[in-house]
């Protein structure tokens, strides 16, 4: 039976958490998204009207607020967004910019670091450490990785935590992160943002609970298969800062396996985001970057119907794995069965259409 996918947002206190309002007039103009590691934005419109909340002004003040979307079946918390922007006059309505919790990593400084042989998740768990310092109600949930790795920063690089953390989070064995909003208190008075770092976000199963299936849920599905320019190689090599003979590079990364069995050379050559004058580091980067690329992206954009899905938030969640199962198509006359892992999402509750973007490999 299909349940229908319904909103509640609440406006929320952004140093506390705490809700301010209920907005029931809130609308997005777009869906939904979470990505994993990445930070996500939306806009909305508030209608002013005889049922506007009194205190809207309050829980909708640019820097200062945050919005939080429940699911009215579940009760789980599906999206948060920090409130940016906030625009209207005449019209009775009002325009609301917002972003994802990870966005507010992009506006702090972990200052000077320096760890030597230490665990990656460590390391990036104490870059962030200073978010919960007059910044958003932030828990950190932290796992270590086993990559040891060295690492330095200066305040003067003027590297924030997000791209710093983002970096990290690329090597080879280093682990994920994500933001998730869940409820502060039984009561359920207040959110609170949980800073999660391990190995792997998310369950990777081989026969996930989760089941996307045609027909079935599934409205329609594309596989995209790429290997142009950042997408497939099979030799990669990373270089850190510098010019000419300054500047540090990894070795070269070559798909062996690949080349011996007919693949053609397809060279990558990148800086990563930060600066890195370690070579373990950046072959690290470059191990990393093979592994993804050396057979190319295989993305499948399914477009499922919400009420129908399998939940989001209950059953799957970001990271986790989920199993596609088509029956027949004219791209698969023979039926496809794969599991791919939901690396993130997209959710338009007014077009009941549930989008998870999963990636083979």
């Amino acid at each position: 039976m299909n349940v229908p996918f319904t909103l509640t947002w609440y406006g929320c206190d952004l140093l506390t958490g705490a809700i301010t309002e209920e907005l029931p007039s809130l609308e997005p103009t777009q869906g939904l998204s979470r990505k994993l590691g990445a930070v996500t934005s939306c806009n909305f419109t508030l209608l002013l009207g005889d049922n506007i909340p009194t205190e809207w002004a309050a829980a909708t003040d640019p820097g200062r607020t945050m919005i939080v979307a429940v699911d009215d079946t579940t009760g789980y918390p599906v999206w948060a967004g920090i409130i940016l922007t906030r625009e209207g006059g005449s019209d009775g309505a009002i325009g609301i910019g917002a972003c994802s919790p990870e966005g507010y990593l992009d506006r702090r400084y972990p200052g000077t670091y320096s760890e030597a042989a230490i665990d990656a998740s460590t390391v990036m768990a104490d870059l962030a450490a200073g978010i919960v310092t007059a910044g958003p109600p932030f828990l950190f949930d932290v796992t270590a990785s086993g990559l040891l790795i060295d690492y330095l920063t200066l305040d003067l690089d003027d590297k924030t935590v997000l791209s710093q953390i983002q970096t990290i989070s690329q090597m080879a064995g280093a682990p994920e992160w994500t933001v998730d909003v869940q409820w502060a208190d039984a009561d359920r008075t207040a959110f609170q943002l949980l800073v999660r770092i391990a190995p792997t976000i998310g369950a990777i199963d081989g026969r996930p609970e989760a089941v996307f299936d045609l027909p079935g849920c599934i409205a329609s599905y594309r596989l995209s298969e790429s290997y142009e320019q950042g997408r497939g190689a099979t030799v990669v090599q990373a270089s850190g800062e510098g010019e000419g003979d300054a500047r540090v590079v990894s070795d070269v990364q070559t798909a062996t396996d690949l080349i011996a069995a007919g693949w053609p050379r397809w060279v990558h050559r990148y800086t990563p985001g930060t600066g890195i004058t370690d070579v373990t580091q950046l072959n690290a980067h470059a191990q990393a970057t093979l592994e993804l690329m050396k057979q190319g992206a295989r993305t499948w954009t399914v477009d499922a119907v919400a009420s129908a899905a399998p939940r989001l938030g209950s059953t799957w969640g970001l990271g986790d794995s989920i199993s596609i199962q088509i029956t027949r198509s004219p791209r698969h006359p023979n039926g496809a069965s794969v599991v791919a892992r939901a690396f993130g999402w997209d959710l338009d509750t007014k077009a009941d259409k549930l989008t998870p973007l999963l990636l083979e490999g």
